[in-house]
């Protein structure tokens, strides 16, 4: 449950507005996407050869995966969307969600190939656009995301899909300042009654508080996602990260034991294992390590994987090189996003590969990003390939964001500048 399924819910709940009522008292303890799977399985019920409620009940279902981060209501969406198809076949409103089905599962040059083609019958929905966003994102072409997402706010102005599509796409090209302003926007134009849309979008202003360093506004906004949506998994993600950058180790193994209890994927369970490091705890560590990697390496060869973990569990713990370049180098045929290269990079340095490492990682700092792992990556693959000066200024990059990734640059600058070549 990344975020890429997060951000396609924000533009698919549009099409479900049909299905929306008024709330019976006896609703009224129900979440959106519960609400909405209710009310469409009425209309199921009164009409079964109706394929705009059997559409309904699949979008549901994919914003109720996204409310609990259980997969199950993706398979049980796929199945909705086909009773939808026996009705009427092809019809539009299903094969939008089929494409987002797509996504959710990380299959994204099929998504970009199957948005592009309703984009021609269909040059005008503003969904679309935030498909092919969503798609040539996460595959790194991120001029033509950009050029999908302004076609977003061009069609329908002010709209909130495209105001945290756009948002995204300023963080990764470094304007996290930007980004918060215009996630604000769009917390702002969220309806009172969608709280766990409210919630997701002020996760993610926590997120982007994080990258900047602000620890205690990240801490409060995840308190008070929770509060709207009492046990988000993604917020309990972000309130253990800001709890590991105060040095609280055990209440931020807590809250990701919590998260995992929620949420049991593998990359969840990569990061507990983190924290049980950093909390000393490295008996409980190491079982949750490899038990991860049990976990991640079942789903290596699917397009939803935990590969970028696999492959720092390889790198930084394991300290087997050779197993993070095979997964680092399949994951690089599928995709060449900021993330991807710089986990790719990673694994190329740790095979002693550095000038392939460098060329990876600059391509990666070419889009803007400002990341304090990627920078810290940037200059420690710089120092091991001769550039001292671009070492010095990376690891002072990383050191500056006052992030997760900045504590190790912070320990490597100083022994770069202890040294005779650093001084």
């Amino acid at each position: 449950m990344r975020r890429i399924a997060a951000l396609l819910l924000l533009v698919l709940g549009a099409v479900a507005g049909f299905a929306q009522g008024p709330s019976a008292p006896a609703e009224t303890t129900l979440s959106p996407a519960e609400r909405s799977m209710a009310q469409a399985r009425k209309l199921i019920e009164k009409n079964p050869k109706d394929f705009e409620a059997y559409n309904a009940l699949a979008l549901a279902l994919s914003r109720r995966a996204r409310e609990t981060s259980d997969v199950k209501f993706y398979a049980q969406a796929e199945e909705t969307l086909q009773k939808s198809f026996e009705v009427s076949a092809d019809n539009f409103d299903g094969q939008r969600i089929q494409v987002w089905l797509l996504l959710g599962k990380h299959e994204f040059t099929a998504a970009l190939d199957a948005a592009k083609k309703l984009n021609r019958k269909m040059p005008d929905d503003v969904m679309l656009y935030g498909f092919l966003t969503d798609a040539n994102v996460e595959l790194g072409n991120y001029r033509e995301a950009e050029t999908a997402a302004q076609w977003m706010l061009d069609l329908k102005p002010g709209n909130t899909p495209g105001l945290t599509r756009t948002a995204y796409l300023r963080e990764l090209y470094g304007d996290i300042e930007g980004s918060l302003e215009l996630m604000n926007m769009a917390y702002l134009s969220t309806p009172p009654g969608e709280v766990e849309d409210g919630a997701w979008i002020v996760t993610q202003m926590a997120h982007l508080n994080l990258a900047m360093g602000k620890i205690d506004e990240a801490e409060r906004l995840s308190k008070q996602a929770l509060v709207m949506f009492p046990g988000y998994h993604y917020a309990l993600g972000n309130l253990a990260k800001a709890k590991i950058q105060q040095k609280r180790y055990d209440e931020s193994v807590e809250l990701l034991k919590r998260r995992y209890a929620a949420a049991p994927h593998a990359e969840n369970l990569y990061e507990l294992a983190q924290a049980l490091q950093f909390a000393g705890k490295t008996d409980d560590a190491g079982k949750a390590f490899a038990e991860f990697e049990q976990k991640s390496l079942l789903e290596t060869n699917r397009g939803d994987n935990s590969n970028h973990e696999l492959i720092f569990y390889y790198t930084d713990y394991a300290k087997q090189p050779a197993k993070a370049l095979e997964v680092a180098e399949r994951e690089f045929a599928r995709r060449h996003d900021v993330f991807t290269l710089d986990s790719y990079a990673w694994a190329l340095y740790a095979n002693g590969r550095y000038a392939d490492a460098q060329k990876q990682i600059e391509t990666a700092l070419a889009v803007g990003v400002r990341d304090a792992k990627i920078f810290r990556h940037a200059g420690e693959i710089a120092l091991k390939s001769g550039d001292h000066a671009a070492a010095e200024r990376y690891l002072k990059e990383s050191v500056e964001l006052n992030a997760l990734g900045s504590e190790q640059a912070r320990i490597t600058l100083a022994s770069l500048m202890q040294s005779p070549v650093g001084r």
